[in-house]
């Protein structure tokens, strides 16, 4: 069984915008569909609305093509059947990856956002991980 993980944006823009070479493993396990990605289609419009922000200086095309790359790697749940998680982030925006992350577990919610990272101590005992460690995740997927 693959292991269940949520990304959020930040990682997203590292993979798709970036090209970080530290998230190139993290975009071979998506692409050799090594893990069973998981997005909503309110996510899906987050990045959207970010990757059009004028500082990012990505034109109509590339903006579609990161879009449709991140669709080709995810598994797309209903908004509307996340259950909502006993944790409240403080950036309401980031909300919606807890949630995610919640309704799923197993699950392991990667994020570099500090207010989502506060909240790992209590999720582990809720079978969420939260971590800004993709490397650390991979290897543990490996085991």
């Amino acid at each position: 069984m693959k292991p269940i993980v949520v990304l959020d944006t930040n990682i997203l823009l590292d993979i798709l915008v970036f090209d970080d070479e530290r998230a190139h493993p993290l975009r071979a396990a998506l692409t050799n569909q090594e893990l069973d990605a998981v997005a909503t289609q309110h996510t899906i419009e987050e990045l959207a609305d970010v990757i059009s922000r004028p500082q990012f200086e990505l034109d109509l095309q590339q903006q579609t093509i990161a879009l449709m790359q991140w669709q080709s790697w995810v598994r797309v749940v209903k908004d509307e059947d996340l259950v909502i998680a006993p944790w409240k982030c403080k950036d309401r925006d980031d909300q919606v990856f807890i949630n995610l992350a919640f309704s799923l577990k197993p699950a392991t919610l990667i994020s570099k956002d500090k207010m989502v990272l506060k909240i790992a101590k209590r999720a582990i005992k809720e079978q969420v991980v939260i971590t800004a460690d993709h490397d650390k995740f991979l290897s543990s997927c490996a085991k």
